[in-house]
């Protein structure tokens, strides 16, 4: 069972997928990616925009120095943001 955070991460991409993330001042480098899922914003509907809010989840075994760990990568492409969903130890 992992932990639920909903923090704001920053991410840097390498063709489209998470390569490292920056969460309380600390960089983890993505050193495998597990899992990968899209699905569409609740709130979207087709009157509202053509195009479809996607949120990508990306579920990564990435680690900093000192510590390594599961975590859970969200992106929404309609506001561009990343969180931080989860996290497995």
């Amino acid at each position: 069972m992992g932990r639920y955070y909903g923090a704001e991460v920053t991410v840097v991409e390498d063709d489209g997928r998470p390569a490292r993330f920056t969460w309380n001042g600390r960089v983890y480098g993505v050193r495998r990616i597990l899992d990968h899922w899209v699905t569409v914003r609740m709130d979207w509907s087709p009157a509202s925009t053509s195009e479809v809010p996607e949120r990508r989840h990306w579920r990564v075994e990435a680690g900093t120095a000192h510590a390594q760990g599961v975590y859970e990568l969200r992106h929404d492409t309609a506001t561009g943001e990343w969180l931080l969903s989860r996290v497995w130890d």
